[in-house]
């Protein structure tokens, strides 16, 4: 584990530049991402690709599901890698989001598609039909080769982790691949929270998770490493050792900013 971004794979050498035209406006993403989510755009999605191909072997005409998708920050570096016989599909419970890619992103690559998972929100989707604990993604069995979630399990309890993670393995094919962020609490980063170097804190202590805010509890998750581990195995999902630690909890050594969890689905 190195300090930052990994070394870029051969494939990706002189990637290309995002269009401007699929930049979204500030407000937008500010709204979605938060403040000074524009000035790294492009950076964050490299950052991200990186991870696609280098630790979870993305192949270019594979077909992949993003799981809060958002503007498209993750999905715009995929135009330039991922085929016209490769599947995209972003889903994601901001309705603004999924205007933007559906109106901006689709148009040029065909076989990048959006859905808005309308989910209850009190933030981004107030008027939402469902819980995330209810909710069944809008894709058949074992569609995809790789899912990936980036933000999405940093805000969500454990009912709808679970039925998340239920519906990821429903959705990949056998021998296909996972990438989801965290904020894992495991010894080394209860130690630095601790000692007050890290960038969030977990006061709020609710067994299997902690939360930043206890008025707003998902506005900020921190799930402890026995219970995912757990969660995975119960499912089906071989973890790729080690876990990668992120920058969040003030570590020397990190990869990116929280910490990433890539796992295999053996078969089903």
């Amino acid at each position: 584990m190195g300090m930052g971004n990994p070394q870029l794979n051969p494939a990706r050498e002189g990637a290309v530049p995002t269009d401007p035209e699929l930049v979204p406006p500030a407000d937008l993403t500010t709204f979605i991402l938060g403040t000074g989510a524009n000035e790294g755009f492009q950076a964050v999605g490299e950052e991200f690709l990186g991870f696609f191909v280098d630790l979870c072997g993305l192949q270019p005409d594979e077909h992949v599901l993003e799981v809060g998708s958002g503007v498209g920050r993750l999905a715009l570096p995929l135009t330039n890698y991922l085929t016209p016989e490769a599947r995209f599909e972003g889903l994601d419970i901001v309705p603004e989001g999924i205007a933007w890619c559906s109106e901006h992103i689709t148009p040029r690559y065909r076989n990048f598609r959006f859905q808005l998972a309308d989910i209850q929100n009190t933030r981004y989707n107030r008027d939402g039909a469902l819980r995330a604990a209810e909710y069944t993604f809008p894709y058949e069995d074992s569609e995809f080769d790789f899912v990936y979630l980036a933000s999405v399990f940093t805000h969500l309890l454990p009912d709808g982790l679970e039925r998340y993670l239920s519906e990821i393995v429903r959705v990949m094919k056998p021998g296909a691949r996972c990438l989801i962020t965290y904020y894992l609490l495991n010894a080394d980063a209860v130690r630095l929270l601790e000692e007050g170097k890290a960038a969030v804190d977990f006061p709020y202590d609710h067994g299997q998770y902690c939360v930043h805010l206890e008025e707003d509890p998902e506005e900020t998750v921190a799930y402890k490493e026995p219970y995912i581990r757990k969660t995975y195995k119960q499912h089906g999902l071989a973890i790729r050792e080690p876990i990668q630690a992120g920058l969040w909890a003030g570590r020397d050594k990190w990869l990116t900013w929280q910490d990433l969890i890539v796992a295999d689905l053996p078969g089903k």
